[in-house]
């Protein structure tokens, strides 16, 4: 049994089709009032006004719950779609058993014959209504109307002037006064021949105007009156949508967006992202909505007043005003009464724009390589590149499916390769599915040697973007070009142009989309970058060597202030004649008030920068770079990059004849040789740089490579000479008067003699180092003190200091050292629990930061803890492991 609501007209209710009968007034005002707001709960105190609007009786709610009672049995069966709760009625239908839902439901579905069928007269048309009911019939009656003129500017488009002229005469009768229906049924008799009956129309309406409401027709209807006097044909609706894109795909978000009302939407992004499809995609979804036209203007740099002509004469305005004041303002006065989609493609920016804007309820598309952000009430939709699944489909309808399924790992390059652009994915679907006896590798390996020469209508886009960009934004994006992929503080732009606070170039390349704020970082800054192709497309340009120079020098500058607020720069060296280009004082200080953070932040760009720097061949800044970043890598033992950067540097260094920037980086990699138990390759690399800056001069530079070669003596194990290389170190660092080098070194010497056994010059030397790391407040050298401390008085306390230390600095390194000190201790004393779990933690972290002798030094200390405890097999398992380590130690 099939129970439906009818109230498009008097009020019904059916079952299987055959109406049923609700007894009484009262009960059927009620349904109603529940079917208006069906599913919803409508509160007693509403229902008891609607059924006594003047004086409800004393037993009102009383006389209610009767009422409900009756129409559930009137109801039958479907009496169970009516509830009560605390407060008021409900009534549950399905969607499709109400007149009203299905209207609304086909009226969105662009359906209006049959929406309209619906109406049988005005809804609940056999009750007497209530100032309650507005709310839901007052909308759904301006639905209906513009249902109804849908639906008559179909037929006319159909060329069925005499379904329109019935439908209008229908809705004139309800609305006498609606001066663009009548315009409408004058176009409507005319088109179908009846020019006679338009012009008695016209007469008709303009004696009703001026008798009743005392004014004359205005312009629209004047206008079809006077075409329709000279016989001229009535202007068609413009229809001039470029067509769709037939195989558009993804954006789905953007869509949503243009789908819901708006008055202006403007619709940006970089070259070939797809601006014009979706905009050209949107509004042919929306163009049903807008049966008076639609109207398409190709803006490209062109005159406001220009394209206002180009739109007059296709409203049928064949000599347009002469100012573009005047345009503009018949072109609101022609669109007011007839709503139209306007698209406007590719705007240069506001002022442009404004002119063009008919307002009323009219709905305008923009389409704009720039943000135009000065629209009042605009909804921004901004595109960038397509997620990759939805690249990956573009590229496979236009190629096709199952040859893109074939070779899925090429396509996936390719369509990486177009930087996920709509306009290069075309383009290389394009050219694949002209050419089907390419395999797909064929454009990918293509692609891969000269991209823009691959996708020529990209360069085009690009080239024109470029060129319309002021000098010193054209300069800023080449530079950004050849700092790379990576995302870039914004004062990148202030050292390449050479002022500060450059935020106007920066803003502009933003605006125009060619440059892509991707956030802030954790120090607070924004980060920019130039995305792939547009990247290439500026590297083809003539550098600015000069201002690739200054960025370059910016970064040294700001990595050195950066290092010389970390904890230890014992390591540092600073390159007297490297460039340096400082940002203000106060935006130093709070970039690196966490210097630590700020390396963390910054630590790909700067990898980055020292490959740009020798690449460029500016060595000095290469080597520069990457000296200041030594003291930051050391701490947070980061071996590779301090290898990868300083053996890019070495050779830019090496190619420009730098002695100096040569000895640097051969000490660096000294280093990072000796962490990693090269022996041989750092013992080479010590003395090959000491040799250097002893021909440069350098004292301290040449004192600390002898201390490199003293670490290498002593892990080697041979203390005399490791000693004589300290003592040697300690006496040039005296003489040079450098008292953070005579630290390391007192503070080594101690280490060796501790080691040896004499404890009295131990504990001499490691005094002397500990009162010098306080006083100069070098609280990393102060945690390595520590621990040589706490092994020459076996101090517990001493111990754990430095663990502090090394972890509040995040020096790992150390503090696995210092762990496996600490367990050495306690083993001693008998604590073997946290002996076992420090021993574990220190052994996880040389492992991870490839440490052998660490690791295997630990290792030895696991065996003998569990040899201790008695679990023999497992302590001979962890020594035989400690074995096969230092057999494969370099000697």
């Amino acid at each position: 049994m099939t129970v439906t609501f009818h109230v498009l007209g008097p009020l019904e209710l059916r079952t299987s089709g055959l109406p049923v009968r609700i007894s009484g007034k009262k009960p059927r005002l009620l349904l109603a009032t529940l079917l208006l707001e069906a599913g919803g709960v409508v509160g007693a105190d509403q229902l008891v006004e609607v059924l006594w609007p003047e004086r409800p009786p004393r037993s009102a709610q009383a006389n209610l719950r009767t009422y409900v009672s009756s129409l559930r049995t009137d109801l039958g069966e479907a009496g169970g779609c009516l509830r009560g709760n605390g407060s008021g009625y409900a009534i549950d239908v399905p969607d499709d058993a109400l007149d009203l839902l299905v209207f609304e439901e086909l009226v969105g579905q662009t359906r209006y014959e049959e929406a309209l069928s619906l109406w049988r007269g005005a809804p609940l048309a056999d009750l007497p209504g209530s100032p309650l009911w507005d709310r839901r019939l007052d909308p759904l009656h301006e639905l209906r109307l513009r249902a109804a003129e849908e639906l008559i500017s179909r037929r006319m488009d159909q060329g069925d002037h005499t379904g329109a002229v019935t439908e209008l005469r229908g809705l004139l009768a309800e609305h006498p006064y609606r001066e663009d229906l009548w315009g409408r049924l004058l176009l409507a008799l005319h088109r179908g021949g009846r020019k006679a009956e338009a012009l008695r129309a016209y007469a008709t309406v303009r004696q009703l105007l001026v008798d009743e409401l005392g004014v004359e027709p205005g312009t629209g209807l004047r206008s079809a009156y006077e075409s329709i006097l000279a016989d001229e044909p009535p202007p068609a609706a413009p229809r001039q949508l470029p067509p769709d894109v037939p195989d558009f795909t993804g954006r789905a978000d953007a869509l949503a967006a243009l789908a819901e009302p708006f008055q202006v939407a403007v619709v940006s992004g970089p070259p070939g992202a797809g601006k014009t499809a979706l905009a050209v995609h949107a509004a042919h979804t929306l163009r049903e909505g807008f049966p008076a036209g639609q109207l398409y203007l190709a803006l490209d740099g062109r005159e406001p007043a220009d394209l206002l002509a180009e739109a007059l004469r296709a409203l049928g305005t064949d000599t347009p005003p002469p100012t573009l004041h005047e345009r503009s303002a018949l072109f609101r006065s022609l669109l007011a009464d007839r709503p139209m989609l306007v698209l406007l493609d590719d705007a240069l920016d506001a002022s442009q724009v404004r002119p063009l804007l008919p307002g009323n309820d009219s709905t305008v598309i923009v389409t704009s390589r720039r943000r135009i952000t000065e629209l009042p009430g605009t909804r921004h939709v901004d595109l960038g590149e397509l997620p990759a699944d939805e690249a990956f489909e573009l590229l496979a309808r236009i190629v096709g499916g199952d040859r893109v399924a074939r070779e899925q790992e090429d396509a996936r390059a390719i369509v990486e390769a177009c930087g996920r652009l709509p306009l290069a994915v075309r383009s290389a679907g394009a050219r694949l599915a002209g050419r089907p006896g390419w395999s797909l590798a064929v454009l990918r390996q293509r692609l891969e040697d000269d991209r823009l020469n691959e996708l020529q209508e990209v360069r085009v886009r690009l080239d024109r973007s470029y060129r319309d960009l002021p000098d010193e934004a054209a300069r800023t994006l080449g530079t950004f070009g050849r700092l790379g992929a990576l995302a870039q503080p914004g004062w990148v732009v202030d050292a390449a142009l050479d002022r500060h606070r450059a935020d106007d170039v920066t803003d502009l390349l933003v605006d125009v989309n060619l440059l892509e704020l991707v956030g802030t970082d954790p120090v607070g800054q924004p980060r920019y970058r130039v995305p792939d192709l547009i990247r290439r497309h500026a590297l083809e340009r003539t550098p600015d060597r000069d201002a690739l120079a200054r960025v370059l020098a910016a970064w040294t500058a700001t990595t050195e202030h950066a290092m010389a607020r970390l904890p230890t720069t014992v390591f540092s060296l600073i390159a007297p004649r490297t460039p340096r280009w400082r940002l203000p004082e106060q935006t130093l200080n709070r970039l690196t008030s966490n210097p630590l953070g700020w390396f963390e932040a910054e630590h790909d760009s700067l990898v980055a920068a020292v490959g740009v720097a020798a690449e460029a061949g500016l060595a000095e800044s290469a080597w520069g770079l990457a000296a200041a970043m030594v003291p930051y890598l050391d701490l947070h033992c980061r071996l590779d990059t301090w290898q990868r950067t300083h053996g890019v540097a070495l050779e830019a260094a090496r190619a420009n004849g730098d002695t100096y920037g040569e000895a640097a980086m051969l000490r660096g990699l000294a280093q990072v040789a000796l962490y990693q138990d090269r022996y041989e390759e750092a013992v080479d690399g010590f003395v090959r740089s000491r040799q250097l800056f002893h021909e440069v001069g350098d004292v301290r530079a040449e004192a600390t490579t002898i201390c490199g070669l003293g670490a290498v003596s002593q892990f080697r194990g041979l203390p005399a000479q490791s000693l004589g290389h300290f003592k040697r170190a300690l006496a040039m660092f005296l003489a040079a008067g450098d008292p953070q080098g005579e630290a390391l070194a007192r503070q080594a010497i101690g280490r060796v003699c501790l080691k040896s056994g004499d404890l009295t010059q131990a504990s001499e030397s490691l005094n002397q180092a500990m009162r010098l790391a306080q006083e100069l407040g070098d609280s990393h050298r102060e945690g390595c003190v520590c621990l040589q401390m706490g092994q020459l008085h076996e101090a517990v306390s001493f111990h754990h200091h430095a663990l502090d230390i090394f972890e509040s600095l995040g020096d790992r390194h150390c503090g696995a050292y210092a762990l496996q000190s600490l367990a050495r201790l306690q083993v001693r004393r008998g604590e073997l629990a946290p002996a076992s779990a420090g021993l574990e933690r220190s052994l996880g972290v040389f492992q991870e930061l490839g440490d052998r002798s660490g690791e295997a030094s630990t290792t030895q200390l696991l065996g003998e803890l569990h040899r201790t405890a008695g679990r023999t097999g497992l302590a001979l398992d962890y020594l035989k492991h400690a074995s096969d380590l230092r057999r494969r130690l370099p000697v």
